[in-house]
């Protein structure tokens, strides 16, 4: 399985690390396991849409940041 966008990867991890956070501290953030972060970040799996709502609103982006789809 792929990364449903390799920029939804790669802006994750750099949303993560801009706010200092290792994947355990964005785990525990999202209530998911550590391994489901690495998954997301290697492009192994997908988050649900709750998830990725989650992930913007603790970011302050849009989902369609998140996803690629604008910058």
């Amino acid at each position: 399985m792929i990364c449903m966008n390799r920029l939804f990867c790669e802006r994750l991890k750099e949303l993560r690390q801009e706010r200092g956070l290792g994947q355990i501290g964005l785990a525990r953030e999202l209530d998911v396991g550590k391994s489901v972060v690495s998954l997301w970040e290697l492009g192994k799996c997908e988050p649900t849409l709750s998830k990725l709502v989650a992930m913007s609103r603790f970011f302050g982006v849009s989902i369609d940041y998140l996803a690629g789809l604008e910058d």
